[in-house]
C-alpha cells in the first residue's frame, strides 16, 4: 500500500509543485447549457465515444480556433458564388449537349421513318417533323410528373 506522497517532505514538496503547475495550466469556468445544446452535446459525446465533459473541451477548443483564425464569411461566399458559377455554365453546357442529342435521334428515326416507309418527302419537309418531334420530346422532358 503506497503512502501519500505529502507524507514526506521531499516527495510532498515534488507533489505540491507538480500541483501547482497543473492548477496554473487551467482555469476553471463554470458554463450554462441550454436544453437544446446539452442534447447535441451529449448525443455528439455518444456517438464519438467520449464523456460529456471530453467533447464539451473538443467544441471549445474548436470555438476558440473558429474565432482565433475566423471563418472570413466573405471569402467562404465569395468562393461558393463562384463554385455555384462554375456549375452552373458547366450545367448549360450539358443541357445544350443533350439538347443536340435529342434533336439528332429525332432527326436519325424522322430519315429513318421516311426511307423505311419509302415515302418521297424533301429534305425540308422530312427537317420539320424532326423539329416537331424535337419539341415534343423536349415538352415532355420538361413535364413535371406527380
Amino acid at each position: 500500500m503506497r503512502s501519500d506522497p505529502r507524507n514526506s517532505d521531499i516527495s510532498g514538496a515534488r507533489f505540491e509543485r507538480a500541483l501547482e503547475v497543473v492548477m496554473a495550466s487551467y482555469v476553471k469556468r463554470t458554463i450554462r447549457l441550454n436544453p437544446s445544446q446539452a442534447r447535441s452535446l451529449s448525443g455528439i459525446a455518444d456517438r464519438r465515444g467520449l464523456s460529456e465533459y471530453a467533447m464539451l473541451l473538443k467544441v471549445i477548443d474548436a470555438g476558440f480556433l473558429s474565432v482565433l483564425h475566423g471563418t472570413d464569411k466573405e471569402t467562404d461566399l465569395a468562393e461558393l458564388a463562384c463554385e455555384i458559377g462554375a456549375i452552373s455554365e458547366r450545367l448549360a453546357e450539358a443541357e445544350r449537349v443533350l439538347d443536340r442529342t435529342l434533336f439528332t435521334a429525332c432527326a436519325a428515326y424522322a430519315y429513318a421513318r421516311h426511307a423505311a416507309l419509302g415515302t418521297k418527302k424533301s429534305d425540308e419537309t422530312i427537317a420539320a417533323e424532326a423539329r416537331a418531334a424535337f419539341e415534343r420530346q423536349r415538352s415532355l422532358a420538361l413535364e413535371i410528373e406527380p
